[in-house]
């Protein structure tokens, strides 16, 4: 990505060096990407490419970039005119192109592609592979709605929510993939069964961010023993809403291992499956679960791997 346009960005407070990486043999490097996104959509991909590039130098295998990462809009409905086809458009061969060119795995946050309505779309978690191909599509279910001060969203005017619970094989385990308000509702991780990695890129507002937000992020690791990779939106927009950031990766048990609080940056660190697998072993929870909360729920698989 190489445009001039100007940036509509918060000026950058958090990290935007690579971390050296020293991880032990058998430990995948993971990243989360946190912005703070205006209007301008080349603006916000050249912004995206920079951080995407400081992940990668960091080790990182597995990459995820925030929610509306390509537009935070002035109104709610600028993200309808910036919707895409799926498989067409400029965000999308952003995507693409950066997980092929540094052989990663990519996590889209969250794109606005076409729904069959002219005034809404839906809120797309893109999933691509170290080829550049995209193998997973989850469109977010739980739509944000908030009256509490002077702050009201209703989500349901311009995104339609999707269906379909989805989870994609990985070289790194099984993904289980979800967006923001997701994180409210637990059954939808209880409906992916046994994920690895749990990915929700957010735009959390400051004010439910402050109050819920890492509580939420590492109950959902916590209780399906699962690492979780959050990365969000954290800063001042040009709308003038205010995001919480906090970006962060938990482990299974918990541990909050790396975090961002504010500001345009990465989060980084290790994936260790063997350590997880013996967490799983010595406190086989899930294996103890005795409601079954999927008998009406539609779970989409995507063989990622080749």
């Amino acid at each position: 990505m190489t445009s001039k346009s100007g940036s509509s960005f918060a000026k950058p407070r958090g990290r935007t060096t690579a971390k050296t990486s020293h991880e032990p043999s058998g430990i995948i490097r993971v990243a989360a990407i946190q912005m703070a996104s205006g209007p301008n959509v080349p603006a916000n991909l050249a912004e995206a490419e920079r951080l995407i590039q400081i992940a990668v130098a960091s080790g990182a295998k597995l990459v995820a970039l925030p929610e509306y990462f390509a537009i935070m809009g002035l109104k709610d409905s600028d993200k309808v005119a910036a919707r895409e086809e799926p498989g067409k458009g400029p965000i999308q061969k952003f995507l693409a192109a950066q997980a092929k060119k540094h052989r990663i795995w990519l996590v889209g946050g969250s794109v606005p592609l076409e729904c069959g309505s002219a005034r809404k779309v839906y809120n797309s978690c893109l999933v691509y592979d170290d080829k550049g191909r995209q193998v997973a599509r989850y469109d977010k279910i739980h739509l944000f709605g908030l009256d509490l001060g002077n702050e009201h969203y209703r989500e349901e005017n311009t995104i339609k929510p999707g269906q379909s619970v989805v989870v994609v094989d990985s070289p790194f385990g099984r993904l289980g993939l979800s967006i923001c308000y997701d994180l409210r509702f637990p059954e939808l991780y209880r409906a992916m069964g046994d994920v690895d990695i749990i990915l929700i890129p957010a735009a959390f507002t400051a004010t439910t961010g402050k109050a819920h937000f890492e509580t939420l992020v590492r109950a959902r690791a916590i209780e399906n023993l699962a690492y979780v990779i959050a990365p969000a939106q954290g800063g001042y927009h040009l709308s003038g809403r205010e995001t919480h950031g906090d970006s962060m990766i938990v482990d299974p048990w918990g541990n909050v291992l790396d975090r961002l609080p504010r500001g345009s940056g990465v989060v980084v660190a290790g994936i260790n499956r063997a350590y997880q697998d013996s967490l799983r072993t010595s406190l086989p929870a899930l294996k103890h679960r005795s409601l079954d909360c999927t008998s009406r729920i539609e779970l989409t698989v995507f063989e990622g791997t080749p």
